[in-house]
């Protein structure tokens, strides 16, 4: 590959000779890496004219450059940029001396927590969270699915569209939320994001001021933390029990908060579904408050045992809540596309906020879940991770009893992508968590994404992403991490 066709050549000096000044251009270009070894060159007519100069002054340039090394002719091709340039220019040479940097802007505390997150990995370390498998089937049906799509794309598709999204994509999704979760919606109230905390980021924007109380889950999930109180909100950790937030403690603490953030269908970090009571209290809090709620239902497509309960929209009829949802999560993290369902207030100034800060979401990757949606693909796939899932989850459990039994207390939930494994021995999780680490796994301790609730020390192990004959060696692995 070269970039020699769209370097920006510039028009020689009139005073200085032209020979010269072409020679050093292209010789710079080299130096600098912008046209590297191998690359082809403009031909000396292209170069000539797009400089402005006789072609003979082009030529004898090349000559040059051909003569030191730089370059080097191909009969019938052209000329080319040296493959081996080890000869004309020093490889190992001292790196220039660093420019004095700017200081650093400030930073709030939120955005300097934010900047300690680990870095995210493509590699699917063992038992990290988040992560997806896509059987044979799913990828051969998604090929299909890509290809029907593209064909069936026009020229107009191509240009800027509704930031909402594709209503025939937000139709589909309103279809399956009705007929998956319960939720009461029409097209218009949903908008198509880049996924939960993008959908997360635009509620923000627009239900908070700076100062404004909100309720948010202790233990919770930190990046929601970082987004809200980077928004300036004043966050007010709510504790968890078995049966999920505990709304009267919300109440006691910040009865005026603006809006509250939670996770119903499985609790992150801690697992735990919201009961129904507690989903009423919820509602009728938000209710007589004139608050509002942001249901996040990240991983409500993997419940393993029952009947998954009603969503909070659907109980509330989609009056105070905002439903966030993510096929991410339900496909795979590369797709960046997610939802939400907004109540009809509130739906024309989220799409007003999302236009402007991302435009809109990408036609080709909307036509296409489209067309697996369309195909029935989808749904399979669905039903097909499921069983897996609840098996790759009972594989790890049994794993964890076998192995570390004496030293982890696995809590295996009925839904979610991620259990806790709590440590019996009173052990530090964030040591267990290092420990684990350099070891390849990744087994993230719960301590820290606690606030003022009391921490359990634990490990939250990812299932999802592994499968079922992963889990042995890679418990094989913690366990030497923790000394078992």
């Amino acid at each position: 590959m070269s970039w020699a066709d769209i370097y920006p050549w510039r028009s020689p000096e009139p005073d200085g000779p032209v020979i010269r000044q072409v020679y050093d251009q292209v010789r710079g270009a080299i130096h600098q890496g912008a046209l590297k070894p191998g690359g082809r060159l403009p031909s000396s007519r292209d170069l000539a004219t797009r400089l402005g100069v006789a072609r003979a002054s082009v030529v004898a340039a090349y000559d040059q450059l051909l003569a030191e090394g730089y370059a080097e002719g191909r009969h019938g091709s052209g000329t080319y940029v040296s493959a081996d340039l080890s000869g004309v220019i020093d490889l190992a040479q001292a790196p220039a001396a660093p420019v004095a940097a700017a200081p650093d802007p400030p930073m709030t505390r939120a955005l300097e927590a934010v900047m300690g997150l680990p870095p995210l990995s493509p590699h699917a370390q063992t038992f990290s969270n988040g992560r997806t498998l896509m059987d044979a089937r799913a990828q051969d049906a998604w090929g299909k699915s890509t290809r029907r799509a593209l064909r069936a794309l026009s020229p107009v598709d191509f240009g800027y569209s509704d930031p909402a999204g594709d209503p025939r994509l937000r139709a589909a999704v309103a279809d399956y939320l009705r007929a998956a979760r319960g939720v009461v919606c029409e097209p218009g109230q949903v908008i198509i994001t880049t996924g939960a905390q993008h959908a997360v980021d635009l509620a923000a924007r627009l239900l908070l001021k700076p100062g404004d109380a909100v309720w948010l889950e202790d233990p919770g999930y930190a990046p929601t933390w970082h987004a809200l109180e980077q928004a300036g909100a004043r966050t007010v950790g709510v504790p968890v029990d078995r049966q999920g937030l505990v709304v009267s403690a919300g109440v006691a603490a910040a009865p005026e908060a603006r809006a509250a953030f939670v996770t119903p269908s499985h609790q992150y970090p801690l697992g735990v579904a919201l009961s129904m009571a507690r989903r009423l209290e919820l509602i009728a809090w938000a209710r007589e408050a004139g608050a509002w709620i942001v249901e996040d239902d990240y991983a409500s497509e993997f419940r393993y045992a029952g009947q998954p309960l009603a969503s909070l929209q659907g109980l509330d009829g989609g009056e105070r809540v905002i439903y966030v949802g993510t096929l991410n999560k339900a496909l795979f993290p590369g797709l960046r596309l997610g939802y939400m369902v907004a109540p009809r207030a509130l739906a024309e100034p989220l799409a007003a906020i999302r236009r402007m800060t991302d435009r809109q979401p990408p036609t080709p990757t909307q036509a296409i879940v489209l067309d697996f949606m369309e195909s029935g693909q989808f749904a399979a796939h669905i039903r097909r991770r499921r069983l897996a899932y609840k098996a790759q989850r009972d594989a790890l459990v049994a794993a964890l009893d076998r192995r570390l039994g004496h030293m982890l207390e696995p809590d295996a939930p009925d839904q979610g992508m991620h259990l806790i494994a709590y440590l019996k021995d009173g052990r530090c999780d964030l040591e267990a968590e290092a420990s684990a680490q350099a070891l390849g796994v990744i087994a993230r301790a719960i301590s820290p994404l606690h606030h003022r609730a009391p921490a359990h020390p634990g490990l939250l192990l990812g299932f999802t992403g592994f499968p079922v004959a992963a889990m042995d060696p890679g418990v094989a692995r913690l366990a030497a991490a923790l000394g078992a």
